[in-house]
């Protein structure tokens, strides 16, 4: 599967951001899609996953009531949607596939998921 995020951009606190990863090629294998974020000088950090089989989802404690996580099947792509942005949710932000499901409702770390994409920056000022 290939991955391409898109959507990044420049937002102020308190706004709102959609960002989009478009999957193509075989997903047959895919049964978790992710969200991950990294900093300048940090490490990659989980933000939402998504099981394939059932819709379930997991979002990290950083980001829970502000941030979701959604797919669409018939268009194959993921979507994080972030409300109430903050100054720390800048950075690189990764779509990621994985297969397996035991881990995709946490805890989990970069090492479970196979496919990444290129990542789109968001900027939080």
């Amino acid at each position: 599967v290939q991955l391409v995020e898109s959507g990044g951009a420049s937002v102020e606190a308190g706004g709102s951001l959609t960002l989009s990863c478009a999957a193509s090629g075989s997903t047959f294998d895919t049964h978790c899609m992710a969200w991950f974020r990294q900093a300048p000088g940090k490490a990659r950090e989980g933000v939402a996953t998504i099981d394939s089989e059932d819709d379930s989802t997991f979002v990290a404690d950083s980001v829970k009531g502000r941030f979701s996580i959604s797919k669409d099947n018939a268009k194959n792509t993921l979507t994080l949607q972030m409300n109430s942005v903050k100054l720390k949710d800048s950075g690189m932000y990764y779509c990621a596939a994985g297969e397996g499901r035991s881990y995709c409702r946490g805890p989990f770390t970069r090492h479970d998921f196979g496919r990444w994409g290129q990542g789109t920056q968001v900027t939080v000022s």
